[in-house]
């Protein structure tokens, strides 16, 4: 594997940043001590403009390169997760019941280090922006920085994103056309039956059977209304009702997620979720209400940008380290707010075996962070050569 030359040179300043970021995590658009240290580095760096602001703490950063051209965007995220720290590192948070367990301190790190590099060089026509983003795990910070405007604001022609990805080989990328991470919608069901004693179920309407019939008919969305070469994931996830040992309650809520990748299939899950909750509701002789929250959309990639990328990641890494058609995750991303406004493409970086994302144990691989930096530089350079 390659790492430009420049890059690896300061690998371990790039160690102390992420280090530095890992140990004062903040949450959701609170990441304004976070934005202070990304401003002081990219100061240091001498990049041409600095926004902030943006979407309370995000960072929009300029570097100008040589003659005129697009201006290309790179986005990381920002922010850390509401979970405790367990392993006992020297840069372990600082900060109780918060931690960097999806890597984004990692995700900083890179772009901080592709923006000393092009600063240095700019050996590129146009621009670059580099995007501070807050707010991925749960706000759509994305689709706030873009509801403020920074796509037409900045003039950005191209977007492009990294996650670092556990379980992938350190230092292979792997990213495909298409949707690469899904839709992550929200649900509610709200049932209302009629409570009574438990040694007289006659009496009752149970809204925990009926519960039971609901969730057990939404997975027949997935088995007979859904065509099986699509994917679709149902999970409820949560089942309150009760409280005590000898009574049927009134009222029972059930709550879970919904996975789509696209936005037939997501809205057949919506209107049959609908049918089921209101239909088996009503043959137990009770009443029960669906609410659904849109949550981020599906990760869409524009198939030409990813050629584009695993092509400039194939030149930087070789063809073997490169793969432009793994499969897509579940999981979801608000980056696609981003490419819903601009093509583009995202990408996983590998970091070898590893806890999982958002474990408690989970840590970043500081070797990885000059890969990312490089490629991301090696992109601006190909994308836009003088």
């Amino acid at each position: 594997m390659a790492i430009i030359n420049r890059i690896a040179a300061y690998s371990d300043d790039m160690k102390t940043w992420r280090q530095h970021l890992h140990a004062h995590p903040e949450l959701d658009f609170e990441c304004h001590e976070t934005a202070k240290f990304i401003i002081a580095r990219l100061t240091e760096f001498g990049v041409d403009e600095i926004h902030d602001g943006i979407a309370t703490s995000g960072i929009v950063a300029l570097i100008n390169g040589q003659g005129d051209g697009p201006t290309i965007g790179l986005r990381a995220d920002m922010d850390a997760l509401p979970i405790q720290e367990v392993r006992d590192l020297d840069y372990k948070s600082k900060t109780d019941g918060k931690m960097h367990a999806c890597g984004h301190d990692g995700h900083m790190t890179m772009l901080l280090g592709a923006a000393r590099y092009l600063a240095e060089t700019r050996q590129f026509k146009g621009r670059v922006a580099l995007i501070f983003q807050p707010a991925e795990e749960g706000g759509a910070g994305g689709k706030v920085m873009c509801e403020e405007g920074i796509m037409t604001r900045f003039d950005i022609s191209q977007v492009y994103g990294i996650h670092n990805w556990p379980g992938l080989a350190e230092g292979r990328i792997a990213t495909t056309p298409g949707p690469i991470m899904a839709a992550a919608d929200h649900f509610s069901v709200t049932i209302k039956g009629l409570g009574g004693h438990g040694a007289m179920p006659h009496t009752t309407i149970d809204p925990i059977i009926i519960g039971s019939a609901i969730l057990q008919g939404f997975q027949t969305i997935v088995s007979r209304n859904t065509n099986p070469l699509d994917a679709v994931v149902i999970s409820t996830t949560q089942f309150h009702a009760g409280d005590a040992f000898n009574v049927v309650p009134e009222m029972a809520e059930l709550h879970g997620s919904v996975r789509t990748f696209t936005k037939d299939v997501r809205t057949m899950v919506k209107t049959r979720m609908a049918e089921i909750v209101e239909n088996t509701a009503k043959s137990y002789g009770a009443t029960a209400t669906l609410t659904y929250d849109d949550g981020y959309p599906p990760t869409v990639n524009d198939a030409s940008a990813v050629a584009f990328a695993t092509t400039v990641a194939a030149e930087l890494l070789g063809e073997t380290s490169v793969a432009a058609d793994t499969a897509p995750s579940m999981a979801s991303e608000d980056f696609s707010f981003m490419l819903q406004e601009r093509k583009g493409a995202y990408l996983f970086l590998g970091i070898g075996e590893s806890p999982s994302l958002h474990h408690p144990e989970y840590d970043f691989k500081d070797t990885v962070a000059p890969i990312g930096a490089s490629f991301f530089a090696k992109l601006v350079e190909t994308a836009q050569p003088l």
